[in-house]
């Protein structure tokens, strides 16, 4: 939690600020930043703000040199956005909110503060509504117990009667669409990736600026090139 209490807007933060935004007393705080500035993941700036240290990077990349799927994930999406010449992206679910394990870039594409690692709330992003739509219901129950909705934009599911029915028709349709969810002027269109005993373990989509492709479009132009890359990452 003292690690994820950092971002781009809180890139160097005291004791009190890492208390507040996690939750943790400020002398837990405290102990857990000497052991991180010990072992080098994070360092002490004039004996009262932190920030993290280059050596987090090892704590993600141990994690993705054992997906063979995040491996494997990266030319496919560089192919498909190469194609249709937007952002490609894929995630998993952690919690509350998908994390990106594999992007690929297009310059027409405006989110770049979006690499791997960064996450979104599942409710509001493409992929995070279909890996949720695949979840039993215990597992989604337990989802919504413990998500706080927000309104992002006036796009934005922000009940959970209104997530069912959305989950729902993804389920039922193989792929979700979410236009200006998380932010205006951005429609993505996602797909769940299955391994070979039929089980989601990621998902992929495609990100357009809305003004440029209607949803109309990602549906007949991009919805059969993301089913057929998720295929070629089945195999």
């Amino acid at each position: 939690m003292v690690i994820q209490a950092f971002t781009n807007q809180g890139r160097e933060m005291s004791i009190s600020q890492i208390s507040y935004k996690t939750g943790i007393t400020r002398a837990a705080v405290r102990r857990y930043l000497h052991t991180l500035v010990e072992l080098g993941f994070a360092h002490c700036h004039a004996g009262v703000r932190y920030s993290l240290t280059a050596k987090t990077v090892s704590l993600g990349n141990a994690y993705l040199s054992g997906k063979t799927l995040s491996g494997r994930s990266q030319p496919v999406l560089d192919k498909l956005s190469e194609t249709v010449g937007e952002a490609c992206s894929m995630a998993v679910r952690d919690g509350t909110d998908i994390v990106y394990i594999t992007r690929a870039k297009s310059s027409r594409i405006m989110s770049s503060s979006l690499n791997v690692g960064s996450r979104l709330p599942a409710y509001a992003t493409s992929i995070g509504l279909v890996l949720l739509a695949y979840l039993d219901e215990a597992e989604l129950a337990d989802y919504l117990a413990e998500v706080k909705f927000l309104p992002f934009t006036p796009h934005t599911i922000v009940t959970a009667s209104a997530l069912r029915t959305e989950l729902a028709a993804i389920r039922a349709n193989g792929y979700a669409l979410a236009d200006q969810m998380i932010e205006v002027g951005l429609r993505s269109i996602a797909v769940p990736v299955f391994d070979q005993d039929g089980n989601v373990e990621s998902g992929i989509n495609i990100i357009a600026n809305s003004s440029r492709v209607s949803a109309e479009q990602m549906r007949t132009r991009f919805l059969p090139l993301l089913l057929d890359a998720a295929q070629v990452l089945r195999s």
